[in-house]
């Protein structure tokens, strides 16, 4: 699944081809949306909070919709001039939106609803503070709060837990723990300091998102320090990389450790 950074970037994209465009076609391929026609909309932008897509427009009697969208595992959005050849099967195309300056078609998304933009909270007011929104104070003290809810908690699962933070992934996760010196199979109360943690996460993936990748290291040739190189040398100590899961049950997801680095608590 897309990390935060991906999705920002790719409702960027959006926004270069269609912010302030008025559709003249649209094609939603889902059965409760499938007689629904936004041709005459004009799209006012594409906001994201975490991997949560939110494109706002505003039909033509003044009434303003947001159009959520959600990659999942196999979602994308894709941009090109009108008339152009796909990038991807018809039958897989899930939202195609259309104006004189580009096509955007959306391929296998997970989620696809549209609602008033005023009803947006009813669809990411649960999810946690943004780590690439703009992260006030209170943001932050309830990212601290929420993580430090249950301190007997995985770590690492707390930390993809989108209700907690919004936004992470395994790169970050991995990419987090190695920096902080923590395992992401301890419990939330090994963290020495949680706060300097939402920091650093906050900060590493605003820094994947200007780069265009996860650059964590600073080194191109070797941009991470563990994410997905089990069994191989770590960058620091040169001790082997492990891998193991963390997650909910029914949502492991697969996280990286250097085992010198970062002991297990």
């Amino acid at each position: 699944m897309p990390e935060g950074d991906a999705v920002r970037r790719t409702a960027d994209r959006l926004d270069r081809a269609l912010a302030g465009q008025v559709l003249n076609g649209s094609d939603l391929r889902v059965p409760q949306l499938a007689t629904t026609d936004l041709t005459g909309a004009t799209v006012e932008r594409t906001a994201t909070h975490g991997k949560h897509l939110l494109t706002r427009m505003t039909m033509p009697g003044g009434t303003s919709l947001t159009l959520h969208t959600h990659l999942k595992m196999e979602g994308s959005w894709r941009v090109i001039a009108p008339g152009a050849r796909w990038p991807g099967p018809a039958h897989d195309a899930r939202v195609v939106l259309r104006s004189a300056r580009a096509e955007a078609i959306g391929f296998l998304l997970g989620v696809v609803e549209l609602l008033p933009t005023a009803e947006e909270p009813s669809v990411v007011g649960h999810l946690g503070p943004d780590l690439l929104g703009a992260w006030s104070a209170d943001d932050e003290a309830d990212a601290l709060a929420r993580l430090t809810a249950q301190p007997d908690r995985v770590l690492g699962t707390a930390l993809l837990d989108q209700t907690v933070v919004a936004g992470l992934g395994t790169i970050w996760l991995s990419e987090v723990c190695f920096v902080q010196g923590v395992h992401p199979q301890s419990p939330v109360a090994a963290v020495g300091d949680p706060l300097r943690l939402l920091r650093r996460a906050r900060q590493m993936i605003r820094s994947g998102l200007e780069h265009g990748q996860p650059l964590t290291t600073g080194d191109r040739r070797n941009p991470v320090w563990v994410y997905r190189r089990q069994r191989q040398p770590c960058l620091r100590c040169r001790t082997l990389v492990e891998a193991g899961q963390v997650g909910d049950p029914g949502r492991e997801r697969t996280t990286y450790w250097c085992p010198r680095c970062q002991p297990r608590a």
